[in-house]
């Protein structure tokens, strides 16, 4: 039953998308290209398995304090083995982890079929060592599904282990 799951796994689901924000991290701290940043790639590395990209800012927003060119975020976007085994940690490990974890909302799928996953904090994630890291920062994981709507998508992700509830 395990090889179907990994075979539903990688035919429906397309892509795994996980990001974060650091534009926050930029503010508070006036070493952050040099020292911040690479430990929280570092670290991102680790959780995803492969390296992030880094998004900059398109244009300078004077409420928001960035400006052009400034980095505001991490994002990776994994396929392939990186996503069947990246989805079975969040689904048997990650997920147990998080306090007070009563399942995900379905409100958490679009129209479209894809599920949006929050993490305030990347404690969660087993590679990560509470004590020795330094900063906090949350991700974003989205899921693309090739399904063809919502009440598919929701049977499907039971279907594979993610535990959605139906509020």
């Amino acid at each position: 039953m395990k090889k179907e799951n990994v075979k539903l796994n990688s035919s429906v689901i397309s892509k795994v998308v996980v990001s974060t924000g650091v534009g926050r991290m930029r503010q508070t701290n006036a070493q952050f290209d040099d020292k911040v940043l690479p430990e929280i790639m570092s670290e991102f590395a680790a959780i995803t398995g492969q390296k992030p990209s880094v998004k900059k800012a398109k244009k300078s927003i004077a409420g928001f304090k960035v400006r052009q060119n400034e980095t505001v975020g991490l994002m990776t976007t994994l396929r392939g083995k990186r996503k069947d085994d990246f989805l079975a940690k969040l689904t048997k490990i990650v997920l147990p982890r998080v306090r007070d974890f009563r399942g995900i909302p379905a409100s958490r799928l679009d129209h479209d079929g894809n599920l949006n996953i929050g993490f305030k904090d990347q404690s969660v994630f087993p590679e990560i060592n509470p004590e020795a890291s330094k900063w906090n920062f949350g991700l974003e994981i989205t899921i693309v599904a090739k399904v063809k709507d919502r009440d598919a998508a929701i049977d499907f992700y039971r279907q594979i282990g993610i535990p959605l509830t139906v509020a």
